[in-house]
C-alpha cells in the first residue's frame, strides 16, 4: 500500500476538555503519524469556506458558529491507506453507533459535537490540507 496523507481537525467539544492527548494516542496508536499539528483559533471566514459544501443546508450556521466557539486542533496525518484508516478512527458520526474503542464512541458529546473532522478522499485531502497548512509546515 502506497502512504498517504489526510487531513484532521480535533473539534472545540474535545479542545475544551483537554483531549487533544487522548485523540492524538488513539491516532498514533493506529499506525497513523502526525506530521503537522497547531492549534488555532478558526475565524468565521475559515469556518465558512471550509464547510462551503454544507453552506445550503439548514445547520450551516450552526455548524460554523460551533467550529469558532473555540480553539481547535488542525493535523496533518500520514501512514498506510490513511484516509480510510483515519476514518475508522474516528468511528460513525453518530457516537451510539460508533465501534468501540473508536474517537467518537469514547469522546464525542453528540452528532453535532462529534470531536473530530477527517478527511474523506484524496482529493478533499489535498485541498482541506492547503487551507491550513503551507508545504513547509509539513514534516514528515
Amino acid at each position: 500500500m502506497a502512504i498517504e496523507r489526510t487531513f484532521s481537525i480535533i473539534k472545540p467539544d474535545a479542545t475544551e476538555r483537554n483531549l487533544t492527548g487522548a485523540v492524538n494516542a488513539l491516532i498514533e496508536k493506529a499506525g497513523l503519524r502526525i506530521v503537522a499539528q497547531k492549534r488555532i483559533q478558526m475565524t468565521k471566514k475559515q469556518a465558512e469556506t471550509f464547510y462551503a459544501v454544507h453552506s445550503a443546508r439548514p445547520f450551516f450556521g450552526e455548524l460554523v458558529d460551533f467550529m469558532i466557539s473555540a480553539p481547535v486542533v488542525v493535523q496533518v496525518l500520514e501512514g498506510e491507506n490513511a484516509i480510510a484508516n483515519y476514518r475508522d478512527v474516528m468511528g460513525a458520526t453518530d457516537p451510539s453507533k460508533a465501534a468501540d474503542g473508536t474517537i467518537r464512541k469514547l469522546h464525542a458529546k453528540s452528532i453535532g459535537e462529534n470531536s473530530v473532522h477527517g478527511s474523506d478522499a484524496a482529493e478533499t485531502a489535498k485541498i482541506e490540507i492547503a487551507q491550513f497548512f503551507a508545504g513547509n509546515e509539513i514534516v514528515g
